[in-house]
């Protein structure tokens, strides 16, 4: 899963931002990432929070684990947690969320069901993620452009 999605294209060479992976991992794994830490980790500790996988119950903790652990190293202090949802929207494949299928709508975009079932669970929590109002939503239009949904 160390594939970057075009619209991250302007700072995955350098990994500068954290990646969408990277966030889905942090929300499979329930560690609140800042993007401070995120800087002050080398460019190897942050390929292999990329290559690292975060899946099943087992790699979660283990990630976790390592994550925490690197961010004490660096800070001094653990990263605060937060839980895990048992079923969190983008492994739902039968219902769009409501906040997505909005910013759908304003960018004049009707995404269907059908569509939104052929997307990966890393591309719905990407559409997820930059439909909510409190992100920057430029890469909306370019994410369901890659997705094929225009």
């Amino acid at each position: 899963m160390s594939d970057f999605f075009k619209f991250e294209a302007d700072f995955v060479d350098s990994l500068r931002c954290i990646p969408m992976q990277v966030r889905f991992k942090l929300d499979n794994c329930g560690v609140k990432l800042k993007l401070s830490h995120w800087h002050q980790f080398t460019e190897q500790e942050r390929q292999t929070l990329v290559e690292m996988p975060c899946m099943i119950r087992e790699e979660c903790q283990n990630y976790r684990e390592f994550l925490q652990n690197l961010i004490i190293d660096k800070t001094g202090t653990a990263a605060s947690e937060f839980p895990v949802e048992d079923n969190p929207p983008w492994m739902n494949e039968k219902e769009i969320p409501d906040v997505t299928q909005i910013k759908a709508v304003e960018c004049d975009v009707d995404i269907t069901v059908e569509q939104w079932e052929k997307l990966t669970p890393l591309q719905r929590f990407a559409l997820i993620k930059l439909s909510r109002p409190s992100h920057e939503n430029k890469n909306f239009y370019p994410a369901i452009q890659e997705f094929g949904l225009v």
